[in-house]
């Protein structure tokens, strides 16, 4: 009996080791990644996903920087990668590249780089290291990738289906020299996929090193269980939702493409109580002509990020998670698009899929509701001067996010965007901005008053304003900015967001929320303006304090507390009980 316990004992001890040891190979190699790569983006935002999948396209750990976006398109695009290029095809020192949103990828830009994993003397792979970043610049329309207007993905740049990049450890020249002569900044561009290379090689490097140690049955026997122990608590946790059918709906401002033309994406979510979901989105718009539309791994991201927000979050991320979920996609629908579709801009879609499901399963579990949320507003600009000759070309891509939405018993945070996408971690910050463009930063803070008001406030937008310091050209590409993040239970909307340009001479530009090629000028400020998060429940049912603590935190102004909430604040920042009371009862 005693050695019995202490072999099952140690099964557990090596079995967390391992968990542990494969999740620090893809931490590792996401760290090379950002300090290798050559664009500004990486660099301060550490925008790297690194990932192990096994040979039959199970995804096994992943860095805690990496989005569930690229973790759902590493997965999609070995998948893909696997029915082009058979194992058997492949030898030690191949590495592959891919970013075809109909093949497992996300948009041109985004680059995906896989290499096999053989270990000592096997025929054919056990694994794949995985890495991903938004590469500097692979051609297109659009200068960086944001490609706000494109109606196909040839406008969005160039398409890789998989192909090698290095072939038994010599580089593959021709595909490199085709991705170097479609950049507008060849060197960081290949900088860039150098830098996943190397990441890829570091996470092989230490797979290799524990299939070395445990040897490759033991090593599949731990990753056999660490996704069916994941499974299994998905599944625990889904059997504790209400039983029953739920809806949800979004509606989206428009593709930037069809004026005044909205799009709605829908769902119905089967609770079974067996812990099983389903999630349908039959009824969801067809397809868009602009950039909106999310290719499948990208649909299957928001889907899983939502779900997961009303699950424990301590449930590890690996292909168990993928196993609990059952859903449909529409062919030809903004959720399955067919291509050529546009799909640069699918980060609209994936929240608005997200959306809908968070007001399905907050009918489901008011305990963890939420109400709708700001979202990512993504800019590029670019120019022929910044460096000390004046005549190098300059080009970065940056973004900022929205407030959350108001969740039950918790005000919605600030400027933080849904972790679909890496959160605020990923914002530039000011120093490395303006020490490597002609920019000046002139401020960033917080939109007083565009939280939607509510018991439980939606978290505030943030402004920003930027000065010229060379001419430039810019494009924008945002939503909720037509449309406002909707509250939920009696909360009032956040504020829509906003791009403008002001000039000089007083003059200012207001801009679409998706526009390309805006010509600016040395001297005018880019204002930059994030959507605010939903409130949830009703705003006179605030807590008076809480109010007055907005009003001297300059979140909310006394005219809105007066106005929105019935809350009157005096000239010295103190709560008029009186005057409150007298309020609160007109209204």
């Amino acid at each position: 009996m005693t050695a019995a316990r202490s072999t099952q004992a140690d099964d557990a001890v090596t079995a967390e080791v391992v968990r542990n040891a494969l999740s620090m190979a893809a931490q590792e190699g996401g760290v090379v990644v950002v300090r290798a790569a050559h664009s500004t983006f990486i660099q301060e935002g550490a925008d790297a996903s690194a990932a192990v999948l096994d040979a039959v396209g199970r995804l096994v750990a992943q860095s805690t920087a990496t989005t569930l976006m690229h973790a759902a398109s590493l997965r999609e695009s070995l998948r893909a990668l696997l029915a082009e290029i058979p194992v058997t095809r492949m030898q030690p020192g191949d590495v592959f590249a891919q970013n075809d949103p109909f093949k497992g990828g996300i948009h041109a830009n985004d680059i995906a780089v896989l290499r096999p994993v053989f270990g000592a003397g096997a025929s054919g792979p056990h694994y794949f290291a995985g890495t991903i970043i938004h590469v500097a610049d692979l051609g297109g329309g659009y200068a960086g990738g944001v490609a706000a207007t494109a109606q196909d993905m040839f406008a969005e740049g160039l398409i890789l289906p998989p192909v090698h990049l290095y072939r038994g450890g010599e580089p593959e020249a021709v595909v490199w020299t085709i991705i170097e002569h479609n950049s507008r900044t060849p060197d960081k561009v290949v900088g860039d996929i150098r830098a996943l290379v190397a990441g890829a090689t570091i996470i092989a490097r230490r797979v290799e090193e524990l299939l070395e140690r445990y040897g490759v049955d033991a090593l599949q026997h731990h990753v056999d269980d660490y996704i069916a122990y994941t499974e299994t608590r998905m599944r625990a946790e889904l059997g504790q939702i209400p039983v029953g059918t739920y809806t949800g709906s979004f509606t989206i401002d428009s593709d930037g493409i069809e004026a005044d033309k909205t799009y709605e994406v829908t769902l119905a979510v089967q609770l079974p109580g067996d812990g099983t979901i389903s999630l349908d989105f039959t009824g969801t718009s067809a397809q868009a002509r602009g950039s909106i539309n999310a290719s499948y791994s990208q649909a299957l991201s928001g889907v899983l990020f939502a779900v997961r927000c009303f699950l424990d979050p301590s449930i590890p991320m690996n292909e168990g998670c993928y196993n609990a979920l059952d859903f449909t996609f529409p062919r030809g629908s903004l959720v399955n698009p067919n291509p050529p579709a546009a799909c640069g801009g699918r980060i609209v879609v994936v929240t608005a899929i997200m959306e809908a499901i968070v007001e399905a399963l907050s009918t489901a579990r008011p305990d963890r509701a939420v109400a709708s949320s700001g979202i990512v507003h993504l800019y590029g600009m670019s120019g022929g001067g910044g460096s000390s000759n004046g005549t190098a070309p300059w080009m970065l891509m940056a973004m900022d996010f929205g407030g959350l939405g108001a969740r039950a018993a918790c005000d919605g945070p600030d400027a933080t965007g849904a972790f679909v996408l890496g959160g605020r971690g990923g914002v530039l910050q000011v120093e490395p901005y303006e020490a490597q463009y002609p920019v000046m930063v002139e401020h960033t803070r917080p939109r007083c008053d565009s939280g939607g008001p509510g018991e439980w406030r939606g978290g505030l937008g943030i402004d920003t304003a930027i000065r010229l310091l060379a001419d430039a050209e810019l494009v924008v590409r945002g939503d909720r900015m037509i449309l406002a993040p909707p509250g939920r239970d009696g909360g009032a909307a956040g504020e829509v967001g906003y791009w403008r340009v002001e000039h000089p001479d007083g003059s200012v530009d207001e801009l679409a929320h998706r526009q390309s090629h805006v010509r600016l000028a040395a001297g005018d400020v880019f204002r930059i303006g994030t959507s605010g998060g939903g409130g949830l429940g009703d705003p006179l049912a605030r807590d008076p304090q809480f109010v007055v603590a907005d009003v001297r935190d300059r979140r909310v102004s006394r005219d809105a507390a007066r106005d929105r909430y019935g809350v009157i604040v005096d000239d010295r920042g103190e709560l008029d009980e009186v005057a409150t009371t007298r309020r609160r009862g007109v209204r």
